[in-house]
């Protein structure tokens, strides 16, 4: 099938949206919107107010897409800050743990990391090396011989001459959390990733599972892709034997839904920052919206023949 749709002008944009039976009571003012979101993109946040595609429930209105999109984005916001302070905490027990077993300068230690490994690409039907070392060592390579350097880095380039690589705490700044997490699962001792672990009260599955997709949401924040009903396609383990407050086994939370990731969040939140306001923000932003479906980010029901959402406050995660 040939794809021939044509590019729409703003003005035909709202008179096809109101042909379908959108209530745009204030044109030029939803022009202004497409002008700077785009159709496509609001297009999305119109589908649960569609029992019937392309055409609108009776009552719905311009605003009512608007503010899906807007509490969308205000989501995005609040895990993208949680996020950054679970990858920042994670950098510093990284640091901690291995410099405190193998010295200051482990990253350049072969013998901490797996052994290379090969991997079949299934499409190709060929093999290829995986060296987590290996890459580690390119991408430190890289910060030291970049133009402009951190800070840190020129400091130590300026200052130092052996060892060639800076000091852990130094190399492991410039990795991002997806980085993290691909070192994470590459040490080759388990010890070495539980005593991590511990320090989370989770076990070294877990946190490694729940490093994988908090790097996936975090990149789904950072090219602010929709988050409010995503189905996570790089689904976490539930956590079964929780050593500090957790979710309540008699419920069917879905993992692959962003509810659960937002729990996660709370989870690793405990021991990083006890005194974070998630909930209040979280609360705050349904109190702001109040009309916005919550039930597509995976927040349960009563269960049986009940929609009724589970009272998710109640849990002992949020107390």
């Amino acid at each position: 099938m040939k794809y021939k749709k044509l590019p729409l002008s703003f003005q035909q944009q709202v008179n096809l949206l109101k042909n379908r039976g959108l209530s745009i009571p204030d044109e030029p003012r939803a022009i202004q919107y497409l002008s700077n979101i785009s159709y496509y993109r609001l297009s999305a946040y119109a589908l649960p107010f569609q029992c019937t595609k392309d055409v609108f429930n009776k009552g719905t209105s311009f605003d009512d897409i608007l503010n899906l999109y807007l509490f969308d984005r205000e989501l995005r916001l609040l895990f993208f800050n949680a996020i950054e302070r679970i990858e920042v905490g994670l950098r510093a027990q990284i640091i901690y743990q291995l410099a405190h077993k193998y010295g200051s300068h482990w990253q350049d230690d072969s013998n901490v990391f797996c052994a290379p490994y090969s991997v079949l690409n299934k499409p190709s039907g060929q093999y290829f090396t995986v060296n987590y070392y290996q890459e580690l060592q390119d991408t430190i390579k890289k910060t030291t011989r970049d133009k402009y350097p951190e800070t840190f880095i020129k400091h130590y380039i300026d200052n130092y001459t052996s060892p060639d690589n800076p000091p852990s705490w130094m190399c492991m700044e410039v990795l991002t959390l997806g980085q993290l997490s691909k070192l994470f699962k590459a040490l080759r001792d388990n010890k070495d990733r539980q005593n991590i672990a511990d320090y989370y009260g989770l076990h070294h599955r877990v946190l490694q599972s729940w490093l994988h997709t908090l790097t996936y949401v975090r990149n789904i924040c950072g090219h602010h892709g929709r988050l409010w009903n995503r189905e996570v396609a790089i689904e976490p383990l539930w956590l079964k034997k929780a050593k500090l407050p957790w979710l309540s086994n008699h419920y069917q939370y879905a993992t692959n839904r962003i509810f659960y990731v937002m729990c996660m969040i709370k989870y690793l939140l405990q021991t990083i920052n006890p005194s974070h306001h998630l909930l209040r923000h979280f609360v705050d932003l349904i109190n702001k919206h109040p009309n916005v479906p919550i039930a597509y980010m995976g927040i349960p029901s009563e269960g049986g023949s009940s929609t009724k959402l589970l009272n998710w406050q109640e849990e002992n995660l949020w107390h």
